[in-house]
């Protein structure tokens, strides 16, 4: 496939989706994981001539359209009788608010996932995109996707495996458990307590919780002491 000299490079959204148009036309493609206890992750996304909308419309889909999303609802029934699988979706398949907020907005046609276990007990799904200016995925396309699938996610978890590798170590916040490190992430976004137990689904005093024990793990006690953190202004204790 021809994406492989851009494994673990800060552009593999772009430059990955550059390749794979060398086999099929796609205009936008994105990486992300899904879990049944928390909102999902993007890990990656890129456009190939056309306007890069994959961070706003992620910013969308997380904000609330995933948890009305029923694309992936039979996705871990199959997953139990293969390792992977494909899906397609047209636009007009969607919710009308999820069809408008992402496909309408974008002139986005169709979605063709190719869908895997994650290791955290999640889905993993690869998200190739086309816009109403190209031609609908024919059947020969979409078979071919799903022969070239297994190796296309393989070239994804390998990317993933050495990006996370190379700037792990860089994060302060790589020591702190899971919900801890969710918390973190939307205080240095700026959310409120309240904000954050929404969207994690969590009581506020929990919340409060977990943002204790993360500062006392960064050896902090004050959210811009955080920010200080992250930015490199503060040496964490020991």
């Amino acid at each position: 496939m021809g994406i492989i000299g851009s494994i673990g490079d800060d552009r593999f959204g772009s430059e990955a989706l550059a390749q794979l148009n060398r086999l099929m036309p796609l205009c936008w493609w994105s990486i992300y994981r899904l879990f049944d206890d928390q909102p999902p992750v993007l890990d990656a996304s890129g456009s190939f001539a056309m306007a890069d909308g994959t961070r706003d419309s992620w910013n969308v889909y997380r904000a609330s359209l995933y948890r009305r999303d029923e694309t992936f609802l039979s996705a871990r029934e199959q997953l139990r009788e293969s390792d992977a699988l494909v899906l397609h979706w047209h636009a007009t398949e969607f919710s009308a608010r999820h069809r408008s907020a992402i496909y309408a907005r974008h002139g986005l046609r169709e979605r063709l996932s190719i869908v895997t276990p994650a290791d955290d007990r999640g889905l993993m799904s690869v998200n190739l995109y086309r816009n109403e200016e190209q031609r609908a995925f024919s059947d020969a396309e979409i078979e071919a996707i799903r022969t070239f699938g297994r190796p296309l996610l393989a070239a994804v978890k390998r990317h993933l495996s050495l990006f996370e590798r190379t700037r792990g170590d860089e994060s302060p916040l790589r020591a702190l458990t899971g919900r801890e490190r969710d918390v973190c992430d939307r205080i240095l976004k700026g959310w409120t307590h309240e904000g954050i137990a929404v969207d994690l689904r969590l009581s506020p005093a929990t919340v409060k919780t977990y943002r204790d024990r993360a500062f006392e793990r960064l050896g902090i006690r004050h959210r811009s002491e955080l920010f200080a953190l992250i930015s490199g202004r503060l040496t964490r204790s020991r």
